[in-house]
């Protein structure tokens, strides 16, 4: 059994990913580990291979063939043990440890920023919107925009026709800056029916909320297809369906 990373090996991972060639914009650990999740609650099993190139830029683009090799194989090895720890202990705990950066000691004293002098009406709405947030939601929302990354890439979890699953998507995306009149109502609604005391509670809320999709998407995640036979059985000395003229055992069905 693959052991979960040592904090140690979470930053040699962190700087791993800091390193994607330019002008790609790869995950944080931490936008990494919410995007693990993302991927692992969704109602199907996604294998590594689909899942993997969409760290290495948020935009959707692509490594290029000459990439270094050794430096991929260990993102994919760090990377592809931390999704199956994640997995194991969602599984047997209902509870993971998230990858979460405290800004709560950085934001002591700290003073808002400034606006840059060219900065255009986007990135001063974009900035206010963010000033605009919560410590706690600042704090978190790097691992639910990584989450939400995933929802994104793979959309089968926001298609579900499950109110559950809205629902719970609504408790982790409250930590997004709300956009439209909309997401600020449905934040409004959540700051006021469901307020979160400190970080610590809102980190034991969004865990849960995972934990709650984890088994809302069960079911369907590990369901297997029953095939449906549109023809009767082919017996072993009937005619082959190719036309070969031989004998079903003799063609198709020798082992």
């Amino acid at each position: 059994m693959s052991l979960d990373l040592t904090e140690s090996e979470f930053a040699e991972l962190d700087e791993l990913l800091a390193t994607t060639p330019a002008p790609l914009q790869a995950l944080d650990a931490s936008m990494l580990d919410g995007y693990l999740c993302g991927v692992l609650v969704q109602p199907r099993l996604i294998d590594i291979d689909e899942w993997l190139p969409n760290i290495f830029d948020y935009d959707g683009g692509m490594l290029p063939e000459e990439v270094d090799q050794t430096w991929l194989a260990r993102i994919r090895e760090l990377t592809e043990r931390r999704h199956a720890a994640l997995n194991r202990a969602m599984v047997e705990d209902g509870w993971f440890d998230p990858v979460v950066l405290d800004l709560s000691e950085a934001a002591e004293g700290e003073q808002a920023a400034a606006p840059a002098a060219d900065e255009d009406p986007e990135q001063a709405a974009a900035r206010a919107t963010y000033d605009g947030m919560s410590l706690i939601s600042r704090t978190l929302m790097p691992w639910v925009a990584g989450f939400q990354h995933a929802a994104l890439c793979f959309p089968e979890l926001s298609e579900m026709d499950d109110d559950a699953v809205m629902t719970a998507l609504a408790r982790l995306y409250r930590h997004l800056p709300a956009e439209t009149p909309e997401e600020k109502e449905v934040v409004a609604t959540l700051d006021r029916e469901h307020p979160l005391k400190d970080l610590d509670d809102a980190i034991e809320e969004m865990v849960v909320t995972v934990a709650d999709l984890c088994d809302l998407t069960q079911e369907q995640r590990y369901r297997v297809e029953t095939l449906r036979r549109e023809g009767p059985k082919l017996g072993r000395n009937d005619p082959c369906h190719c036309g070969s003229g031989r004998k079903y055992k003799q063609c198709h069905g020798a082992n």
